[in-house]
């Protein structure tokens, strides 16, 4: 059983978890992310990790309230424990000195991309972070990822906050005005497709961070399954992260909908009990 130390709300339907689990603490990398079940009965929720603290045992969790189990993860408190949790999973992220890089978060996507942004610079990179959100209220972990990058550029759609726009044009911004020599993109799928065209119009490697439809999260299922320069790879082992520019978005796009109105269906059966 994995214990809830700590819980904060973001936002409305954000919320921070910091749970007890010391063997992946001491054994993550950036890019690896975790499954957690709730109860018995529970669905499996995959989620990334956002930072750890070996010393205390410890790993965050951020979630966003999309459905049945995120609500029901939502309303759990300090001193409650997860059921069973997993991990650590999936591919590190290839960390190196390449000189600068643009690390590009979406909403929710600014809690994998923490790690991330931290490792290269760590390795002597300078480090360009744009985060973008609907609003002010979404914008998360911005002070974390100040700590680690050299310079934050904030991106609201409505103007709430820094500047108005998407993540893109801030990114845009940046590409213009000096050499970039990689980016990495975690957020939406929509975000990660649109920045992978930017960078590639400029010739600029880019990874980006795949949250597909996942269950087990061993490449048993095969319901993550995208597909990355023509070939099936499987997101929870081959994965997360792949070359965004090999990526094919819009089918991923297609298979994230799959179940759309079912989600929809059940949360709102839920929520009206």
């Amino acid at each position: 059983m994995n214990r809830i130390v700590e819980k904060e709300f973001f936002s409305e339907n954000v919320v921070k978890l910091v749970v007890e689990a010391p063997l992946i603490a001491k054994a993550r990398k950036p890019g690896n992310f975790i499954i957690l079940r709730i109860s018995k009965e529970g669905e499996r929720i995959p989620l990334t990790i956002a930072s750890a603290d070996e010393q205390k045992g410890t790993i965050t969790l951020i979630a966003q309230k999309v459905g049945v189990s995120t609500e029901k993860l939502a309303k759990m408190e300090v001193g409650d424990s997860l059921h069973d949790l997993v991990g650590p999973l999936g591919q590190a992220t290839e960390i190196h000195k390449v000189g600068t890089v643009l690390a590009c978060g979406g909403g929710v996507g600014v809690a994998p991309l923490l790690p991330i942004v931290e490792g290269f610079k760590k390795a002597g990179n300078r480090v360009v972070s744009v985060l973008a959100a609907r609003s002010k209220d979404l914008i998360i972990l911005e002070d974390e990822i100040r700590k680690w990058s050299d310079e934050v550029i904030i991106m609201t759609d409505d103007g709430s906050y820094g500047k108005k726009g998407l993540v893109t044009q801030g990114a845009e911004e940046v590409i213009n005005r000096e050499k970039i020599d990689e980016c990495i993109a975690i957020g939406p799928a929509i975000m990660m497709k649109f920045t992978a065209l930017l960078t590639k119009k400029y010739e600029i490697p880019t990874q980006a961070s795949l949250n597909s439809i996942m269950v087990d999260g061993t490449g048993m299922c095969g319901a993550c399954r995208v597909t990355v320069g023509g070939k099936t790879k499987f997101t929870c082992v081959d994965g997360p992260e792949f070359d965004a520019h090999q990526i094919d978005f819009d089918e991923m796009l297609m298979r994230l909908g799959g179940y759309r109105d079912e989600e929809k269906k059940a949360y709102q059966e839920y929520m009206n009990r």
